[in-house]
């Protein structure tokens, strides 16, 4: 496996990313107007949502521990640090640092980042093996991911180059308008959770893939309970893409819970 100061650092990312959430994520009135850039409650209890996701993954990561298992949830943890870096640096004329929020999510970001490097260093160091082992995938398990893959790195690669006014960038699913630096950071978090689960097309053992839903469970269940905190945004009527931002969640956090209790989430 890596480094005892790369799992260390992954504790701490745990640890900043649930401080940081919790905050967003049950105060989003009160902090929407003082973060880090401008952003409505709703963006802003969702942006609590992914934190505490990434907290639940990168606490789990380091409990478990051994590279052949989580890998993969460690790729989206060290990919998510650095494209969100790049989008807080691309937009940093628009950063307002007015209150410890926005300071908290700064710091969480770049100790995300520093885990990443230090975690991909120790990757080309030691080159941790991750050779088969236990009961192995099954050919609808592979499909389901690369369904996923296709899916969601479009969804992410499409928000990366779209600009404001482009088809669904104007409440279509999402029901409010985002600026371009929210624009940004939605897509690369889409982008993440598309790219890391991709070494897993190839993956003929089934734990490292319920590890990795399991790690990533935290974002459709937290996600989805911001999403019905603010149900009253969104108009069905007029724009019905809003049922996609339900269902997307609710279709793959759903079987995902029957697929936990029969397959179990790849422990050892």
């Amino acid at each position: 496996m890596l480094s005892k100061l790369s799992r260390s650092l992954t504790y701490l990312t745990s640890v900043l990313y649930a401080v940081l959430g919790i905050l967003l994520f049950f105060l989003p009135e009160q902090l929407a107007p003082v973060f880090a850039w401008k952003v409505t409650a709703f963006m802003t209890m969702t942006l609590g949502g992914w934190c505490i996701g990434n907290a639940w993954l990168a606490w789990l990561v380091a409990r478990r521990w051994e590279w052949r298992r989580v890998y993969s949830a460690l790729i989206f943890l060290w990919l998510f640090g650095i494209f969100e870096s790049y989008v807080l640096f691309a937009f940093r004329d628009k950063i307002q640092l007015i209150h410890p929020v926005g300071w908290l999510y700064v710091i969480t970001l770049a100790v995300n980042l520093f885990t990443a490097v230090v975690g991909i260093t120790d990757w080309f160091r030691l080159r941790p093996s991750r050779e088969p082992f236990g009961e192995l995938v099954k050919w609808w398990q592979r499909a389901a991911v690369i369904g996923f893959v296709l899916l969601v790195s479009y969804l992410g690669l499409y928000g990366v180059v779209a600009q404001i006014g482009w088809p669904s960038t104007q409440g279509e699913i999402f029901p409010e308008t985002m600026s371009l630096f929210t624009l940004r950071s939605f897509a690369f978090f889409y982008l993440s959770l598309g790219l890391a689960p991709i070494p897993l097309i190839w993956e003929k053992s089934i734990a490292p893939l319920l590890n990795h839903a399991i790690a990533a469970y935290g974002f459709i269940i937290f996600i989805t309970i911001a999403a019905f905190v603010y149900i009253r945004l969104f108009d069905f009527g007029l724009q019905p893409g809003g049922l996609l931002y339900f269902g997307a969640y609710l279709v793959v956090g759903i079987p995902l819970f029957f697929v936990f209790i029969f397959f179990g989430t790849g422990d050892r």
